[in-house]
Formats: structure tokens, C-alpha cells, sequence
């Protein structure tokens, strides 16, 4: 089963992902696709890691998500993303030039196979302004084509606003 979870900054949307992997009742994998390129960042590092428990098993992958869901998707266990939308952003800073199209593809056909819990957390980033500059734009519209596959794939889309969560799709029934 597949869930995202978007919303803005700030939103609730990491603890109500880590609800959901609590209450899946399976050892939880959380993949973490940050990575600290200044002090603001290392802050919200460390806030994530005091927040979560102790017990779940940590990876950081800031770039290789594919392979690691590859990789850990058939185990028995709960996969928290969190989040997609900084992968995202690393990608687009290592390799600006790659087919985003293909990446998204390979992500959700690695996703599609595996028989672990996948729990995605993304930004809504798409609801502001337009954003100066080509660079920001391009990820205004990666992030935005990104959601919508992911969203498609999934099982069930949470938006959450003022960490109250909105269903905007639950097909969970049968699976």
C-alpha cells in the first residue's frame, strides 16, 4: 500500500506520517532525504530526529530512494519518505539535465513492487506565488508532476493543514 501525505511548511504532515507508521504495527524504515547544507537545515534535521522513536531504523538517502526501496521494499515493514520533495530537490541539483519524467516512472514502478507499507511525505509547494528564476520554476513544476504521479499510485492522499489532515483519496478496501 501506498500513502502520500502533502502539505506546506510547517503543516503537521511528518507527524501525521509518523502516526500512520505507528500504527501500521510493522518495524518502521524511515528514509530520511535531507541533508544538512547549512545551520536552518541541521535545526530541522535534528527536530525530525528528536521526534521520531528511537526504535525505528533510519537511512539516509538523499539520492539513491529508488534503489533503496528496491533494496528493502519486499521486507515486512512500514517505509517512511520523508520527503520526497527534498529528494526531489537534490536530484535537481546533482543532475538538473535528467529526464524527470523517467525518474518519477522509476520511482513509482519501484514503489508498485513493493510489498512493504510505503508512507510518502511531500510539500505542496505549488499553492504561492510563481515563483523568479528558471531553476525555481523548474522545481514549482518537478514537484508538482511528482505529486500528481505519486498521488495517482497511492492507495491514499492526505493534505494537511494546520496538522488536521484532509482525505483526498482512500482506496484502501481489498488491500
Amino acid at each position: 500500500m501506498i500513502t502520500l501525505v502533502l502539505g506546506g511548511a510547517r503543516s503537521g504532515k511528518s507527524k501525521f506520517a509518523q502516526q500512520l507508521a505507528s500504527a501500521n504495527q510493522a518495524p518502521v524504515l524511515y528514509i530520511a532525504t535531507a541533508t544538512a547544507l547549512d545551520s536552518e537545515m541541521a535545526e530541522r534535521i535534528a527536530h525530525h530526529q528528536q521526534n521520531r522513536p528511537s526504535e525505528w531504523r533510519v537511512l539516509e538517502s538523499p539520492l539513491d530512494l529508488i534503489s533503496v526501496l528496491i533494496e528493502e521494499g519486499n521486507n515486512n515493514q512500514a517505509i517512511l519518505v520523508d520527503c520526497l520533495t527534498l529528494w526531489l530537490n537534490n536530484q535537481l541539483f546533482h543532475f538538473p539535465d535528467q529526464n524527470f519524467d523517467l525518474l518519477f516512472e522509476k520511482l513509482i514502478a519501484a514503489s508498485l513492487k513493493c510489498k512493504a507499507t510505503i508512507i510518502f511525505v511531500a510539500n505542496e509547494v505549488g499553492l504561492g506565488i510563481i515563483p523568479m528564476g528558471n531553476i525555481n520554476r523548474k522545481f514549482v513544476d518537478e514537484a508538482g508532476r511528482l505529486n500528481q504521479k505519486v498521488a495517482q499510485a497511492a492507495n491514499q492522499v492526505f493534505f494537511i493543514a494546520a496538522g488536521l489532515p484532509l482525505v483526498l483519496k482512500n482506496e484502501t478496501h481489498g488491500h
